[in-house]
């Protein structure tokens, strides 16, 4: 629950800007407005989604193509021990337990088993597990400013 108030007490200031119409009324179907912009604006400072070039939209026939390109991608070797993990296209249904883990791969970071992932460090800076055989390959690509 000191999670939960942490997270409030950042979210202290409020950024208006102006939309299109149509923007405006995709924005109002949504169930939480503000945590959608809020990710969407963190997800530019990391990277370009390839499919949609940032515009959160895909055109149909690319939504199309790749759909089933996903739908048989959703896994990949554990950064450890090389099992294949599962994982999905959001943390948000997920229980507790693995919750960080997938979302610190779908921000980036390594992805690791359920049994691999308590027995790797976590970073001091960012809380993301790593192998400490990566942890300056990590700093320079999390951590680095330049």
């Amino acid at each position: 629950m000191a999670k939960d108030k942490k997270k409030d007490e950042k979210k202290s200031q409020i950024v208006a800007f102006k939309v299109e119409d149509e923007l405006a009324a995709f924005l109002d179907k949504l169930p939480n407005k503000s945590e959608f912009i809020r990710r969407a604006i963190l997800a530019q400072f990391n990277m370009t989604c390839p499919l949609c070039t940032g515009s959160g939209v895909v055109p149909s026939g690319i939504h199309t193509h790749f759909a089933d390109v996903i739908k048989h991608n959703l896994a990949r070797p554990c950064e450890k021990c090389k099992n294949p993990v599962s994982f999905p296209l959001s943390a948000d249904s997920l229980p507790t337990t693995d919750k960080d883990r997938i979302e610190q791969f779908l921000k980036g970071g390594p992805l690791y088993c359920a049994k691999c992932y308590p027995t790797i460090p976590p970073c001091d800076d960012c809380g993301w597990h790593v192998m400490m055989e990566k942890v300056a390959e990590h700093f320079k690509k999390v951590h680095s400013h330049a």
